[in-house]
């Protein structure tokens, strides 16, 4: 049973920064292609940053050129580097694999004010 706890967010105005940090237990992580997610009030939860085990990675259009995924393997974690936030990238973000294998975490909430 992998178990992911994420930190880092917190309440920030447009234009500001937040890196959020997921750590997981559990073995395997290495091989995975791991994900941040994220779930604003009344929508679906979306795939927003992923990055595979060997370090290429993909993004949300809507965070192109602001957001940036990476991992260290060796500390089973993955991060988020987010800048020039907007108010639309208010959610609560998760972190999982990239097709959500695993158990969700508690999240971390990031809110943007305009």
């Amino acid at each position: 049973q992998v178990r992911l706890v994420e930190s880092g967010g917190g309440l920030v105005q447009a234009g500001g920064s937040l890196r959020l940090s997921c750590v997981a237990s559990g073995s395997f992580f290495s091989i995975y292609a791991m994900g941040w997610h994220r779930q604003a009030p009344g929508k679906e939860r979306e795939l927003v940053a992923e990055i595979t085990r060997g370090g290429s990675t993909n993004y949300l259009d809507s965070v192109k050129g602001r957001f940036t995924i990476s991992r260290d393997n060796n500390k089973k974690a993955v991060y988020l580097q987010m800048n020039s936030l907007k108010p639309e990238d208010t959610a609560v973000y998760y972190c999982n694999t990239k097709s959500g294998l695993w158990g969700w975490g508690q999240g971390t909430q990031v809110t943007v004010s305009s």
